[in-house]
């Protein structure tokens, strides 16, 4: 069984205000959890998930220090974003990371020691950037 797509992650400087962007854009609903606190305190995030009202998860935001905007379409500063792709075990992982480097696939990461999320990061041939763990 091939790998699953989960959700795409956006990296951005500040995780609640492109949530809220896409939120209202596309409709989505915040993973439980994830929603904005009602209590006058801090928003912190770092890591925020939407999801359509199923719970289906679409888009995720990642915090980053700093981001330098695309200038698509010129091509000095590209396009930035990853997939996160989910399998069912570790062994699909292993299965999954050796298929996706004989399509053209290169190991960037190796996180499969992570008890807690095993993990490889790998660049597809135009260098763009995924995740593969289990589900």
């Amino acid at each position: 069984m091939p790998p699953r797509l989960l959700h795409t992650v956006i990296d951005t400087t500040d995780v609640r205000v492109l949530a809220e962007f896409y939120r209202e854009l596309l409709g989505l609903v915040y993973r439980p959890g994830d929603e904005p606190p009602t209590d006058g305190s801090t928003d912190d995030a770092d890591w925020l998930v939407l999801t359509e009202a199923d719970g289906t998860r679409r888009l995720a935001f990642q915090e980053v220090e700093r981001l330098t905007p695309t200038t698509w379409p010129d091509h000095e500063v590209p396009m930035q974003l990853h997939l996160d792709l989910t399998v069912a075990d570790v062994s699909e992982l292993e299965a999954e990371r050796a298929r996706a480097e004989a399509l053209g696939a290169r190991l960037v990461f190796d996180r499969t020691d992570d008890p807690d999320e095993p993990l490889y990061v790998l660049a597809d041939p135009a260098g763009h950037p995924f995740c593969i763990f289990p589900a």
